[in-house]
């Protein structure tokens, strides 16, 4: 049986690091997240592709080191009032060749000590994307109703902000109404973290993202993108 990417070592920095977020503490165990964390978070995306291509062959696994699927661990503290240097999660995402940030639609894996899942969609898309998503969901409420609550998705649920009233423009009895107060768009599934440690990972994530093609399909031709 194959070798399992995520282990109790990858957990264990993330606790450590949560419990010592600074950057001499950082520096010092850097071995520790490049060997547990960093190193078999690319090998993963390199060897997680034909999962993600059969959900959709415009998504993107790319292992590169920097600017890749692999998410910085750094934070970015600019405008924010918690100067904390980094993160204290793992993420990745495969998100769609038409997008250059975390906000076009994709899949992704979050991996945190209590608190690991998986998700498909879209999170906070431009205004423009939000809109375009908005009036897809109008225009089609019947077709997108079906898709999230579909039983292939009854064990995930939906993430994301909502409005507390209906957006400008749209009836107050629409079929859609609740929906189309989401400003984002997709579904989130926690994962305990023995699944992420199982050596049998990529069968386990390519499953749950498999049931999420008629969403992201629903997302891409709302924004024009190529599924």
């Amino acid at each position: 049986m194959a070798s399992p990417y995520f282990t109790r070592a990858l957990f264990d920095f993330l606790r450590d690091l949560a419990a010592h977020n600074d950057r001499d503490w950082f520096a010092a165990n850097r071995d520790r997240y490049e060997e547990h964390v960093r190193q078999p978070a690319l090998r993963f995306i390199a060897d997680f592709g034909p999962w993600v291509r059969a959900v959709s062959p415009h998504l993107v696994c790319d292992p590169r080191p920097s600017g890749g699927s692999l998410f910085r661990i750094h934070r970015d503290i600019r405008f924010s009032a918690d100067k904390s240097p980094y993160k204290t999660h793992a993420a990745i995402q495969f998100r769609h060749e038409a997008g250059k940030d975390a906000h076009a639609p994709g899949l992704y894996l979050h991996l945190e000590p209590g608190a690991c899942g998986a998700a498909a969609g879209v999170w906070r898309p431009s205004m423009p994307a939000l809109r375009a998503i908005r009036a897809k969901v109008a225009a089609e409420p019947a077709r997108w109703l079906e898709i999230v609550q579909a039983p292939a998705l009854a064990r995930m649920e939906r993430f994301g902000e909502r409005l507390q009233r209906l957006p400008a423009g749209f009836a107050a009895d629409h079929p859609a109404g609740e929906e189309l107060k989401y400003k984002d768009w997709g579904m989130w599934l926690p994962l305990p973290q023995k699944d992420l440690t199982a050596a049998d990972v990529m069968e386990r994530l390519g499953a749950i993202y498999a049931d999420t093609r008629p969403l992201l399909r629903f997302l891409c031709e709302a924004l024009e993108q190529r599924f």
